[in-house]
């Protein structure tokens, strides 16, 4: 990857919802850029960001989430190029014969209470080896969750930079996998939004090719994305609790009109454990 821009979620208008088919709005992921700081400006004050004025959003327009294409083996090869931006230093993961089947549940002890979560090998396995790895070597301790989003159609917390910034990855990127995969390359649907379900587990990135990092968002209501963010497990009943407490005190709305800003109630990862 040549640069580093900031990724955003597409930005949401009401009563429809707009940007999921145009890119300029993207979620953050493990790039950055020097301006990153700029397209998303900070609030000096601890304004309260919530739902609460805004209209439930009718998921029944979108379209679901295709089904998992199956694996055509039992393991795959993986591609992890180097790139720039790495916020802690770490090795990246072994990319032969990395395995398309069984769960990994990771534990993550937070300042807000535990979240667990099941990562599906079978949706995304070169991302699962990627997230396991990055957990053994400890990159996810003591690292904040940045961002946080509680507009209706998009209600997610954004961890897994340890810049806190939003503009930091491991130093390598990858591929998407699951739902993009279950597209055609040119397939228009990939622009149209879907719903990412509530306890979703996914990654972020820039819209660039190969720009997953360690950024992953956790979505605690249902969503409404195109199916470029690659879907690699679930979240427990636990950590959905943890987060709705975060989420009810609202974000500073500092990453302005793409969505969210900082958590009001700051959240940290003390540790991520493999279990």
């Amino acid at each position: 990857m040549r640069h580093n821009p900031v990724m955003r979620f597409p930005v949401i208008r009401f009563p429809v919802i707009i940007a999921a088919a145009s890119a300029a709005a993207l979620l953050l992921a493990g790039c950055s850029s020097d301006s990153g700081s700029s397209d998303s400006p900070s609030s000096t004050s601890k304004a309260k960001t919530t739902t609460a004025a805004m209209p439930p959003l009718d998921m029944s327009q979108f379209e679901a989430l295709p089904p998992v294409p199956a694996q055509a083996a039992a393991t795959v090869d993986c591609s992890y190029p180097s790139a720039a931006g790495a916020a802690k230093t770490v090795n990246p993961p072994s990319s032969t014969g990395v395995s398309t089947e069984g769960i990994v549940t990771v534990a993550l002890t937070t300042t807000a209470g535990p979240i667990g979560m099941q990562l599906n090998r079978a949706e995304a396995p070169c991302t699962v080896n990627s997230i396991v790895s990055l957990t053994e070597q400890k990159y996810f301790d003591d690292t904040p969750c940045h961002r946080l989003v509680t507009s209706p159609g998009l209600q997610i917390l954004q961890c897994g930079d340890p810049s806190g910034k939003g503009t930091g990855g491991p130093g390598y990127g990858f591929d998407n996998e699951y739902p993009t995969t279950a597209y055609s390359a040119n397939d228009p649907a990939l622009s149209s939004p879907v719903v990412y379900p509530r306890g979703t587990l996914a990654m972020a990135n820039s819209g660039a090719p190969g720009s997953n990092g360690s950024q992953f968002f956790l979505v605690y209501e249902d969503s409404v994305l195109p199916p470029n963010y690659t879907v690699f497990g679930t979240i427990d009943d636990a950590g959905l609790a943890t987060i709705e407490k975060i989420a009810a005190d609202g974000d500073d709305g500092g990453m302005g009109a793409t969505g969210g800003g900082a958590p009001n109630t700051p959240i940290t990862i003390e540790t991520a454990v493999v279990a």
